[in-house]
């Protein structure tokens, strides 16, 4: 055979989070099961660099926290966008990959549709939730969007985009069941008595902000339950610094770096930053407590201008269409409040014996071979998928 079919397939892809390169390298690796010939480069980390895609820039060009960060790196970020525009242009493959990252990633994509290069977009960004008018820039940007939670295709299908189910691969990687016992061992804990879990997210200014709340409610918690214990998961150094700081010294807690799956493996509950962290804890099976405090300036224009759109903001709310764990958000996030509904888990067993069994369900509809239902799509969005 010659022609098209007979040549190596060629994809350029970008990731720009470590959270975007193991979705990219699983993509590679699935996509590589069916076409071992195939070709990959783009804006890559290490594990995607592993896989095989050729790096002409490493992800951490794109690795910018913050808006005044943003803003700074404004001018090389663009100068990036453009640069890279015009090599795979030049590459000329026989589709392109945005991986997360909207901010960067839809920009590029519109440019490279426009000059005849299929685009895909793997991980919808949420504009179901918060900013409802981006889904004009993605109809002009993308062609297909490879979706992460079930709902998103009808969102997308409402206003003409073609989008995908292919699941999630943090469920394919969970196991349903995850035995405390086990995980307390690993992480040197007591394997007798309660153990709640502290993730105040992974930025520090999730972290400025709900550090103090978190750590007051597990006082009254302490002083409520004799014998327990708290085990917080902190993303970096920087971030436990802030931690500690704020902890006291009375306080029983014991902290980690990079540890959260483990960390929500071992406890009983888990007092948690909204966020991709909400949705580990489902996955691992453990009910918690959901707190999230936006800057005051960006929670009054979020509100003012009616900027959120979904009922809930915590994942496994959004997943399940309802209320199934508190959500606790701006001045509702007090200790006093926290405390209690946390209380409420290590009590009421029967409840969470109910919400266990939802959580199930929820993962069984998530665990899809998200990596092989990607790379399906992709093969046949660019005519490759003999």
């Amino acid at each position: 055979m010659t022609g098209f079919a007979s040549r190596p397939l060629k994809l350029a892809l970008v990731a720009g989070e470590a959270s975007g390169d193991m979705l990219g390298a699983g993509l590679i690796q699935a996509i590589r099961d069916r076409h071992p010939n195939a070709v990959f480069a783009g804006i890559a980390g290490p594990q995607m660099q592993a896989a095989g895609c050729e790096a002409w820039w490493p992800a951490e060009e794109l690795a910018v926290m913050g808006l005044f960060e943003v803003l700074t790196d404004l001018p090389r970020l663009l100068r990036l966008r453009r640069q890279l525009t015009e090599r795979i242009i030049r590459y000329r493959p026989d589709g392109f990959i945005g991986i997360d990252a909207p901010d960067f990633n839809l920009g590029l994509e519109a440019r490279l549709k426009r000059n005849g290069i299929r685009t895909v977009h793997y991980v919808s960004p949420s504009v179901w939730a918060w900013r409802q008018r981006r889904v004009k820039k993605i109809a002009r940007a993308v062609d297909l969007i490879l979706a992460l939670f079930p709902f998103e295709p009808d969102f997308y299908a409402a206003h003409q985009i073609d989008a995908r189910f292919v699941g999630h691969p943090m469920a394919d990687e969970i196991a349903e069941e995850n035995d405390p016992l086990a995980a307390r061992r690993e992480l040197g804990l007591d394997t007798e008595g309660p153990v709640v879990a502290l993730l105040p997210g992974s930025r520090r200014a999730e972290v400025s902000r709900l550090a103090q709340p978190m750590l007051q409610a597990a006082q009254q918690l302490a002083g409520q339950r004799p014998g327990i214990r708290f085990i917080a998961a902190l993303a970096n150094r920087k971030t436990e610094a802030l931690f500690k700081a704020a902890a006291h010294s009375e306080l029983p807690v014991t902290t980690g770096i990079g540890n959260a799956r483990q960390v929500l493996a071992a406890c009983d509950a888990a007092i948690i930053a909204s966020g991709t962290a909400t949705l580990e804890a489902l996955l691992v099976n453990r009910p918690m407590v959901v707190c999230y405090k936006l800057a005051p300036a960006t929670h009054w224009l979020a509100k003012t201008f009616r900027l959120i759109k979904t009922d809930h903001v915590a994942l496994p709310n959004i997943l399940a269409g309802e209320g199934l764990v508190p959500e606790l958000l701006q001045q509702r996030a007090t200790p006093a409040a926290i405390a209690a509904a946390a209380q409420q888990w290590l009590e009421q067993h029967e409840r969470v014996q109910a919400l266990s069994e939802r959580f199930r369900q929820i993962h069984r509809q998530l665990r899809r071979d998200a990596s092989r239902q990607a790379a399906a799509a992709v093969l046949e969005h660019v005519g490759r998928d003999a």
